[in-house]
């Protein structure tokens, strides 16, 4: 147990590897120390799963996904299993809550009132679709004629054994986007949760065995990327990659991929542009543009890390989104008073102070902050910057930190251009009060999702995903149905005789 101010201790799960519906000790029995980033102060250490590790929670995946206890579950059984998890979660959203910032260093109230509310409604959505996956009727126009009558129909069959890999910024909704989609079509999952943020996965984990899942339905092996989930992404067992995190890094699983010809989802990074119109709002457009960066403390793929504003109103919209960042209250997340936690860990600190530092060297003004606040976490201050340039370093590389480059133009025309000025493409939003202008400027912007007067909001039924370097494939909304399934076609021929 871990004492935090402001309400109950938090329960630490023990850090082991769930392989076969049994909890148990790495082979090697290394393990890893775990950090609290508002605190520096190690509160467990998770097991390191070797590439022998995996392995055998990949044959134990298999092993389920071939059996027929689990081929004959009814979709709706696979329904009701993720509504038993939604209802535990549920349950116990309080205790994954303050696991989830102790962990990751979050406030509470997000922690409870986004991240949890999402996993909950996630399984749900997912729960929902295990029963209405359906083929289709095909008319055949055979090009000989043989005299028989033919006819042909598709069905979507589970791809097998999934590798889910998830990232350390959202750890519980982002284990539960890749499990409750897996499960609900049908397959079998190895999951292996950011070494940086585990804690609720494993917790999370406790959970399904309480919920009655199949052994071997739902593994998780803890470690690193380098080793574990490189193990995943290379076993011949496992057909299909999951993956949300860094361009780099899934860069390298489609080139691993690749060999095995495995199927991919990749959710990767941006750099989104928020552009605001003269015409907009600015009482909602500034706090918008404000929201769409400092939320989690700008560790969002879709952070609206590039403003741009026209110029008539540029001065305005820069400072007031600078007077916003100066009065947010970072802090410990148990502490009700604060809006920002700490970022990640020592390491990501040190990238952001590096490429804000860049970006001042090469010209580019702090309207505020620009540096690590002071004390002990990996806390850094809330930035914008003006006078900015798109060839900076800052301007072409995710910062994912709280840091937002604030630049003008004058002519609309120009938008396009700039917008799409990156080899990312995931998220970009537009204000404006003009529906022609949001509405053709929408249709010219290279992302995967197009906000209008709002930006991240994000639903299970609508789906998401990115263009160029931002990845490939979609999550959420019907378009996952393809990335958990495959097609298969039936084709018969009958014979007509002594009936017609």
């Amino acid at each position: 147990m871990i004492e935090r101010a402001g309400g109950p201790a938090v329960r630490i799960p023990a850090g082991r590897l769930l392989i076969g519906g049994a909890w148990c000790e790495a082979i090697d029995g290394r393990t890893i120390a775990v950090y609290d980033p508002a605190t520096e102060e190690k509160i467990a250490d998770i097991a390191v799963a070797s590439a022998a590790d995996v392995g055998r929670a990949v044959e134990a995946a298999h092993r389920t996904f071939e059996s027929r206890v689990w081929q004959k579950l009814r979709p709706l059984d696979r329904g009701r299993l993720l509504e038993r998890l939604a209802l535990l979660v549920e349950r116990d959203a309080e205790e994954l809550a303050r696991l989830e910032t102790l962990d990751n260093g979050k406030p509470f109230a997000v922690s409870r009132n986004v991240d949890m509310k999402f996993a909950m409604d996630a399984l749900r959505y997912y729960g929902g679709w295990s029963s209405k996956i359906s083929g289709e009727y095909i008319a055949l126009s055979p090009f000989f004629d043989d005299g028989g009558t033919y006819r042909a129909y598709t069905e979507r069959k589970p791809v097998g054994v999934v590798g889910g890999i998830t990232p350390w910024n959202f750890p519980m909704g982002q284990a539960i986007q890749k499990i409750a989609p897996a499960i609900a079509f049908g397959c079998t999952i190895v999951l292996k949760p950011s070494e940086e943020a585990s804690l609720t996965t494993l917790r999370l984990g406790e959970l399904i065995l309480e919920a009655g899942f199949p052994e071997g339905a739902v593994n998780i092996v803890t470690g690193y990327g380098h080793e574990a989930g490189q193990a995943l992404v290379d076993h011949p067992l496992v057909r299909k990659i999951a993956f949300t995190g860094s361009t780099a890094t899934g860069q390298k699983i489609l080139e691993s991929s690749a060999r095995q010809m495995k199927r991919v989802t990749l959710e990767l990074g941006g750099k989104s542009p928020a552009i605001v119109l003269a015409d907009a709002d600015l009482n909602r457009a500034i706090p918008g543009a404000a929201n769409a960066i400092f939320p989690n403390s700008g560790q969002v793929c879709t952070a609206g890390s590039r403003l741009f504003v026209e110029a008539s109103i540029y001065d305005e919209v820069a400072r007031g989104v600078a007077e916003i960042a100066r009065n947010l209250r970072l802090g410990s997340g148990f502490d009700p008073v604060n809006e920002l936690g700490p970022l990640i860990s020592a390491r990501q600190l040190e990238r952001v102070s590096s490429l804000v530092s860049s970006g001042v060297e090469e010209g580019a003004q702090p309207l505020c902050g620009a540096g690590r606040a002071a004390g002990k976490g990996y806390f850094f201050q809330p930035t914008v910057l003006s006078g900015a340039r798109a060839d900076m370093r800052i301007a072409r590389e995710e910062v994912f930190g709280p840091v937002v480059l604030a630049m003008p133009f004058t002519d609309l025309r120009t938008i396009k251009a700039l917008a799409n000025d990156t080899v990312y493409g995931l998220g970009a939003s537009i204000w404006t009060r003009d529906l022609n202008k949001a509405h053709l400027l929408a249709d010219q912007i290279d992302a995967g999702t197009v906000w209008i007067n709002t930006h991240n909001i994000l639903d299970t039924a609508m789906p998401f995903g990115g263009t160029k370097m931002s990845g490939l494939g979609r999550e959420f909304g019907s378009e996952v149905i393809h990335a958990y399934t495959e097609p298969r076609a039936v084709c018969m021929r009958l014979d007509g005789a002594g009936l017609a």
